[in-house]
């Protein structure tokens, strides 16, 4: 039996609504009873006004928020109370004023499997086929005239390693939180989505465009504290992209396009922001795309080269040096590695440009003298790859340099993937002879069992520590930590970003082993480098000024 006809035919006095809780279908023997009151378009709060406060508000916010069918009792005159029975209809809401019939029945189920058609099973939100429904809705002219809207994507900021790392139940459940977490945020008719993995969407429809900012920096900011999930704390942020109707879409591919650009940039400028879309946001994107067709080509036209930049003990001996990878494009000129290498590692370019740093690194630092290390950086793209190991190997065969001479550099974001496969991969370097350096140590997610379970040589102490530990006494104290720290594990501190003598003297003092940075060596070309190590590393005046 069709709606219409249920709604034609029932002695049952029913009325549904849409998601805005305005009245969009009765029951024929509804409109007898009430008369001009109920028309489309009616709010429900005006036809039931004891629906707008108290418990029987709470017990409709609940429905719509589960998708759970609820029974509220409303004051309708002194000492008498209507009994309503809400139910969800996948766009809205039904209320019926009577007990539940068979006609009630068969549409409650109607509304249920309309729910689950229109809703993500895991959350409860809205899914992508209704997030494509409403973008056409709010893009629809009224009376000739396009209201203002607002469509932001969100994106979830480190979940793949949550994901990946504790399994995909501890994912879901982190999914289901993150989802309240929006809910909490959203004002009066807005609505929320689920329409891919962890990728979010709210709309906004006849509000002004400081009311969407407002909401996007709130979920910014709700993203902050950490989800418990097993008693254990995990930070994943949110990253949010903002397009406003009908100024940067009229139509809804359009509108999705232009959030997906702003959130592209919220998540270039760092991730746990928001970023409203505007045109210079294209330009960066056609920007992009040239340079990653011109990526593929730059280690073949050999723009690629390496600099290097020294190593140094307290003493001012050079011990060796790091390699930096550069990029001197034909036409723009030299384009930063934070700019290049997320493009290199998007597009699988870095086993391949991993290789040639590698190679290129150990082949220049045997014109060196044999007691100076290489030291070289490893993407996680590359280290993932599968055949860094035999990589390695072959290097070591090709150019002839002592293993021992050789160090790699890795982050904690490469140990957040695939632990036991990273286990096996450093223990194997750490049989052929190569020295693992843990990079950034303190600024990510920082977990000692990483310094328990994997074979680190040294710690590398980054520079946001290192900046202010002439004035700022809570990075003395970490970084008095993380040297306290690496040698009682019986490795390496070392420090990078060393800029001024007062620092340099200050790791001195606490031990540091080993200092990088402008102070102390800017970065240089390899023939300049090696001229450098020739003399002994840095000069009597830098030494003096060290000490």
């Amino acid at each position: 039996m069709m709606l219409e006809e249920l709604l034609d035919n029932t002695s049952e006095l029913i009325s549904i609504y849409d998601r805005d809780l305005r009245l969009v279908q009765c029951a024929a023997r509804l409109k007898i009873l009430r008369g001009d009151a109920i028309s489309v378009g009616a709010s429900l709060f005006d036809l039931y006004p004891g629906l707008a406060s108290g418990d029987a508000r709470e017990a409709l916010d609940r429905l719509l928020t589960n998708g759970a069918p609820v029974v509220v009792n409303v004051a309708i005159a002194p000492n008498r109370e209507l009994r309503l029975r809400a139910f969800p209809t996948g766009a809205g809401l039904g209320l019926i004023e009577v007990a539940e019939s068979a006609a009630a029945a068969a549409i409650a189920e109607h509304g249920k499997l309309l729910h689950q058609a229109t809703h993500d099973v895991l959350t409860g939100l809205q899914n992508r086929q209704r997030l494509s429904e409403r973008l056409h809705e709010i893009l629809a002219p009224r009376n000739g005239v396009l209201a203002p809207s607002a469509l932001m994507q969100i994106d979830l900021d480190d979940f793949k390693s949550v994901n990946d790392t504790l399994g995909h139940g501890t994912g879901d459940e982190l999914l289901k939180l993150a989802a309240n977490r929006i809910r909490s945020v959203l004002q009066e008719g807005d609505s929320a989505f689920r329409y891919a993995g962890d990728e979010f969407a709210i709309i906004q429809y006849d509000k002004d465009p400081s009311e969407a900012e407002g909401v996007a920096l709130a979920l910014v900011d709700a993203f902050k504290a950490p989800f418990i999930i097993n008693d254990m704390p995990l930070f994943v942020g949110a990253s949010v992209g903002i397009a406003f109707g009908p100024q940067h879409g009229t139509e809804s591919e359009e509108l999705m396009k232009a959030a997906d650009i702003a959130l592209y940039a919220a998540k270039r400028d760092g991730r746990g922001c928001m970023r409203v879309f505007n045109r210079s946001m294209m330009l960066l994107i056609e920007q992009r795309e040239n340079l990653r067709r011109s990526l593929r080509m730059a280690l073949e036209r050999q723009e690629l080269l390496l600099e290097y930049q020294p190593l140094l003990r307290s003493s001012g001996k050079v011990v060796g040096f790091e390699a930096l990878l550069r990029w001197n494009h034909p036409e723009i000129g030299r384009i930063p590695p934070n700019v290049f290498i997320p493009i290199a590692e998007s597009d699988g370019l870095m086993e391949d440009i991993g290789r040639w740093v590698l190679s290129e690194a150990c082949r220049q630092a045997m014109t060196w003298p044999d007691s100076l290390n290489i030291a070289v950086n490893l993407s996680p793209a590359q280290f993932l790859g599968g055949s860094l190991t035999d990589t390695v190997a072959q290097v070591i065969d090709s150019t002839g340099i002592r293993a021992d001479r050789l160090e790699l550099e890795i982050t904690e974001s490469v140990l957040l993937e695939q632990t036991v496969d990273n286990l096996d991969t450093l223990n194997t370097l750490n049989v052929l002879g190569i020295r693992i350096s843990l990079d950034d140590f303190g600024t990510h997610y920082s977990s000692l069992s990483y310094l328990k379970n994997f074979p680190f040589d040294s710690l590398k102490i980054d520079q946001y520590f290192v900046h202010d530990l002439e004035s700022d006494g809570k990075s003395q104290t970490i970084v008095r930590a993380i040297i306290a720290l690496a040698h009682g594990l019986d490795m390496m501190a070392i420090a990078e970003g060393v800029e001024t003598a007062a620092q340099a003297q200050w790791l001195i003092d606490e031990g540091c082993d080993l200092l990088q940075g402008y102070h102390l060596g800017l970065v240089m070309s390899a023939e300049v480098a090696r001229v450098f190590a020739s003399k002994g590393g840095a000069s009597r005046r830098r030494r003096e000024r060290i000490n």
